[in-house]
């Protein structure tokens, strides 16, 4: 039963120790909420899809790790396609969502429909029809697609593609596909990260800490 459900019903049963109580509940539940979004907000972790994808070696010449089928880099403003790990069309132009309509990152993100013929039902042209999107890949939530458009021209969201580089993503990219939208700033710092950990040396406190869990592992092996 819910807090809400619960508290409804013991102030339908009247008395101004149910409504007391109710309130005490509704305060209680406001409030650990608030200090559990501010312990995950503070974390500052990456998504789990991140940690695997940078865990992968990358693709030569992107930002993108070898499990991708395509891969966009928001801050070059372009695209590739990704066979096998290798690449077999790109660097291409692109573009993404403008100021408030941003194209989101994610590095797991699955291509899920295709439709070579879309029309908008959120853009209209200037007569009221709904906008073309020629050969659309649609990945990401909210309707988040590869289209044909103006890659001159910041999108509502959406990957704008030249024509003929949208025909290709169209015809190379299948169901299920992986596609990797990232910053490549953002990847190098985070792929560097480890390895500059790694090169600096071990704290007194850490040799300790090590030599304990050796320590620990020994005991559990025996």
């Amino acid at each position: 039963m819910s807090w809400s459900l619960w508290g409804e019903i013991m102030l339908g049963t009247g008395g101004r120790r149910a409504r007391t109580v109710a309130i005490l509940v509704g305060v209680v539940a406001v409030v650990g909420g608030l200090f559990v979004d501010r312990a995950i907000a503070d974390t500052g972790d990456p998504a789990p899809a991140a940690v695997a994808a940078r865990d992968q070696p990358l693709v030569s010449g992107t930002p993108c790790s070898v499990s991708a089928r395509s891969c966009v880099d928001l801050d070059s403003q372009r695209a590739w396609l990704i066979d096998n790990g290798k690449v077999v069309r790109g660097p291409v132009k692109i573009s993404s969502g403008g100021a408030g309509k941003e194209t989101p990152v994610g590095h797991s993100f699955r291509v899920y429909l295709k439709e070579q013929d879309h029309k908008s039902q959120e853009s209209r042209l200037p007569n009221g029809q709904p906008a073309p999107m020629p050969w659309s890949v649609f990945f990401a939530d909210g309707g988040i697609a590869f289209h044909s458009g103006d890659p001159k021209r910041a999108s509502a969201g959406c990957i704008h593609l030249a024509p003929a580089d949208a025909q290709a993503w169209f015809e190379n990219l299948q169901i299920g596909d992986q596609v990797q939208v990232v910053k490549a700033s953002e990847e190098a710092a985070a792929r560097s990260a480890p390895a500059e950990n790694a090169d600096k040396p071990a704290s007194k406190d850490d040799d300790d800490k090590s030599s304990k869990d050796d320590d620990d592992k020994s005991d559990s092996d025996d």
